[in-house]
């Protein structure tokens, strides 16, 4: 690639990184009241988006063979039970990853 085409390349990129950072702003205003669906969205995609992480993070264990998915098991019931009692959710992803990621370096 030359310097003009990586130039170019840069430059495209960073438009459409400032378009898409701007494009929410210019579609809803600030005084503009945000629409149902808008608000819906805002509701029910953080949930979905955590349960496609849960499958696709379970897809590859195997249940027949040791050590069962155990360690993504016990790593989901933490990150549950810290999501209910502490309601933090960067905290319970976070407790999750370093029980699961001691689970199998240490004990799996």
């Amino acid at each position: 690639m030359s310097e003009s085409q990586a130039l170019i390349s840069v430059l495209l990129i960073a438009a459409a990184t400032v378009l898409t950072r701007a494009l929410p702003f210019i579609i809803f205003p600030s005084g503009k009241e945000t629409p149902a669906y808008i608000r819906y969205l805002g509701k029910v995609l953080p949930c979905a988006a955590i349960g496609m992480l849960v499958v696709y993070c379970v897809k590859a264990v195997k249940p027949l063979e040791f050590p069962y998915g155990l360690p993504e098991l016990i790593s989901i019931a933490l990150v549950a039970v810290m999501q209910f009692w502490k309601k933090n959710t960067l905290l319970s992803i976070f407790a999750g990853t370093v029980l699961y990621m001691l689970l199998v370096q240490l004990v799996f």
